[in-house]
């Protein structure tokens, strides 16, 4: 392949190199409306009063608008695909507070600082009430998050507001409990991640304005700027026709821009006023009012016979969504049933799983999308299987794992298409050194080295589900034109994309401009989310071009005075195969009048299945018993995501995707009041990892050939997450011999499971 498997630099490199504007805050311009949103002091409260009387009268004031002013629709702000999952459970402004940060009132004025001072001067009396902040005592508690009468989820997830329950489902296959008392070995343990923040450089913003036609121009930071378009019809009960959404380039997301996080304060601002409007989310506002990880309680039951076959997996998880539902119902999914088919000689499983409403901060997506949560409770509890048994951790997966050909029950029944994970973790091995190093070694001075593996898989877009469009045209010379509907915010599609369709169409990546998100004139595409963009927008890519060629070819009869058939198209010009006659596509192009026909085409795709990728992650880190501190070493990594399309990109995201995963194993911390006010405000309270607090990452990929991939690709953008948290958990335990099932895993829970295996004391993951 000439484009393809290549590591060609990204459209917007030299943009993004040379500082040009190309983020929504450079190119927005224009006379702004600052917005911001006045937040609750309360975990949970009712607004009796409030007055604004003294707040108007701040000099540059505009509007402040309460829940008296604004729709009382309710809505979600999860960024899915019709009809969304997530309830519609929540109002732009609502009287019913439900955590500290919700949003009580939103003020615009000229500039930020009459914006803040006004916001000191108004006077809210709240009803505070009693809130519900432990997640596991939220189902069927008494305080009830969401008792409106008018709570609404448009599918049937298992939820009820009544008790407290966002979503419940079960999925299994053969009976769990007698396989499971036929195994000569069980280990039943329970594990515990916490809500983590997505924390991208570039924060939320929008802007909004009305154009000439009276629309309502959305210039967004967004992930999803079709999803986009029906929330704020949703919400602010306009039709969708009367909104145009435009996405530049993202300064990342990783999920946190999956959700509508402030569109919709500036839009209603813009929407009452009639004057552009605009917000800009500090860091803080960030860390407070966003979208984290979801909280989650993974209860692991797994047994194994004599030989080391894995028998039964059983896996119950609870989540906590927070005070709304923004992909409450889905993330839990993936927290079984990607984690559990990756083992694939079992003859039961079972997946079953609570999602809670709590007073805290709503949760949303964040990379991975609930099956990092669900890894590393599985391969932790793998490791302490191995344990058990007496058997090397890496030998039980190599025995257990799913083979290409397999059919996988866990994974929605779909089958294994193309796996390369026994080469992946083979190669693991080798780069770590796991068959020469023992797991545990001694440097003195209270200082020991310890190696822990994983293994994980993903997806590659929701099968069934989500599209991505594709539209290609020629322009004068024979350069081609490609709009697409998918978002670019850093992982680099825009490129990836203009080299598929430069591998079909036969010319260089350089002649394809690539032109990003208008939903007025871009294809539609649900977003780039569900690791979707390469297979699901990719395979929408290869049918434009081949559509393109065959119009392509018309024309070119058209001008030889032949029929198509005779015709062939090598990427430069279209020649009559009988008579050696023939046209270049730069004449044909620029005499496109001639052939009577735009010479376009537009092509989607929309997959039955999603082939996952697969990974071996094995981290060797370093553990200063006299301290508590771990430090990683080394990570290898390979990683099976089909054919790679462009190996700088791959390379890159895998090292970005691993360092975040340490950052959720050693870092990032949450921290709550007792009163559920969030702590974790800034990056001095919540520590993200630095180049230097990762080691040395090392990054392979050993390619499987997916028959249903654009040119065999599967994705990578959400695997690569998924295996540190729990490779460096059990190489903690192997380093010290104390299992830790509670992340982040800190120096201070380090100590304490030493000192209480010294002690001989059982010490519960929440304790630890």
């Amino acid at each position: 392949m000439k484009y393809v498997s290549k590591p060609v630099r990204k459209k917007d490199a030299f943009a993004l190199l040379t500082g040009r504007p190309v983020y929504a805050e450079d190119i927005a311009g224009g006379d702004f409306l600052f917005v911001k949103v006045l937040k609750s002091p309360y975990a949970n409260a009712i607004i009796e009063d409030i007055d604004i009387t003294k707040a108007m009268e701040v000099r540059g004031i505009v509007k402040i608008l309460t829940y008296k002013d604004v729709p009382q629709v309710r809505f979600t702000l999860a960024g899915q695909t019709y009809p969304e999952w997530s309830p519609y459970d929540r109002l732009i402004l609502d009287r019913h507070v439900r955590f500290v940060g919700d949003a009580a009132a939103i003020v615009a004025g000229e500039n930020e600082r009459c914006v803040i001072q006004a916001m000191r001067r108004i006077k809210i009396k709240y009803k505070v009430l009693e809130p519900v902040l432990d997640f596991l005592e939220a189902k069927d508690n008494p305080v009830l998050v969401h008792p409106e009468d008018d709570w609404n989820p448009l599918v049937d997830a298992g939820g009820d507001n009544k008790r407290n329950l966002c979503a419940h489902g079960k999925d299994s296959s053969g009976d769990v409990n007698e396989v499971l008392s036929k195994c000569d070995y069980v280990v039943d343990e329970t594990y515990h991640t916490q809500a983590n923040q997505q924390t991208m450089m570039e924060t939320f913003r929008t802007f909004t304005y009305f154009d000439a036609q009276n629309r309502l121009n959305v210039l967004s930071s967004t992930q999803v700027p079709f999803h986009v378009r029906r929330i704020l019809s949703n919400a602010l009960q306009i039709p969708k026709s009367r909104i145009k959404v435009i996405k530049p380039r993202i300064g990342g997301g990783y999920g946190a821009k999956q959700t509508a996080v402030c569109e919709v304060y500036p839009a209603i601002v813009t929407l009452i006023t009639g004057r552009p409007a605009k917000i800009i989310y500090s860091r803080r506002e960030a860390q407070i009012t966003s979208s984290p990880r979801h909280e989650m309680q993974i209860r692991v039951r797994i047994g194994a016979d004599k030989s080391g076959i894995i028998k039964a997996i059983d896996v119950y998880t609870i989540s906590n969504t927070g005070a709304y539902g923004e992909h409450g119902p889905t993330t839990v999914g993936l927290s079984g049933h990607k984690s559990i088919p990756i083992y694939g000689k079992t003859e039961a499983f079972r997946f079953e799983y609570d999602v809670v409403y709590t007073n805290k901060m709503s949760s949303g997506a964040y990379r991975g999308y609930g099956a990092t949560q669900g890894f590393f409770a599985v391969e932790s509890a793998v490791d302490e299987l191995a344990h058990k048994m007496g058997m090397d951790p890496v030998k039980l997966r190599e025995m257990n794992i799913v083979k290409e050909g397999q059919i996988m029950p866990a994974y929605y029944g779909e089958p294994n298409t193309s796996c390369h994970l026994d080469k992946c973790i083979a190669r693991a091995k080798e780069i770590i050194g796991y068959n020469e190093n023992a797991l545990r070694k001694d440097l003195g001075g209270g200082i020991v080295r310890g190696i822990g593996a994983a293994v994980a898989m993903q997806g590659s877009g929701i099968s069934n589900v989500d599209m991505g469009s594709v539209t290609l045209k020629i322009n004068d010379d024979g350069f081609y034109s490609m709009l697409i509907g998918a978002t670019d915010m850093g992982t680099g599609c825009d490129t990836i994309l203009a080299q598929i369709a430069a591998e079909v169409l036969m010319c260089p990546v350089e002649n394809i401009a690539v032109f990003g998100v208008d939903t007025d004139a871009s294809p539609y595409d649900s977003g780039s989310y569900a690791s979707a963009t390469t297979y699901v927008t990719g395979n929408a890519a290869v049918k434009t071009a081949n559509a393109l060629i065959e119009k392509i070819k018309t024309a070119g009869a058209k001008t030889l005075e032949c029929h198509k058939e005779d015709c062939v198209f090598d990427g430069k010009s279209v020649t009559d195969k009988n008579t050696g006659k023939s046209v270049s596509l730069k004449d044909l192009a620029n005499s496109n009048m001639a052939s009577g026909f735009a010479i376009e085409a537009t092509e989607s795709f929309m997959s039955p299945v999603s082939p996952p990728p697969f990974m071996a992650g094995m981290a060797e880190i370093e553990i200063d018993t006299n301290t508590g501190k771990i430090t990683p070493v080394n990570y290898a990594a390979v990683v099976d995501c089909g054919t790679v399309i462009n190996t700088n990109l791959a390379k890159v995201q895998t090292e970005g995707g691993i360092a975040q995963g340490m950052g959720m194993a050693l870092y990032e911390n949450v921290h709550y009041g007792p009163d559920g006010q969030y702590y974790s405000k800034s990056f001095m309270q919540y520590k993200i990892p630095a180049r230097t607090d990762v080691g040395n990452i090392h990054v392979e990929f050993d390619s499987s050939y997916e028959p249903s991939g654009p040119f065999g690709a599967k994705s990578i953008g959400e695997i690569v997450i998924n295996t540190p948290s729990p490779a460096i958990a059990n190489a903690v335990e192997n380093a010290i011999g104390v299992r830790i099932r509670d992340l982040p895993i800190t120096p201070e829970k380090v100590l304490k499971a030493l000192w209480a295996k010294e002690k001989g004391i059982e010490v519960s993951s929440h304790e630890s």
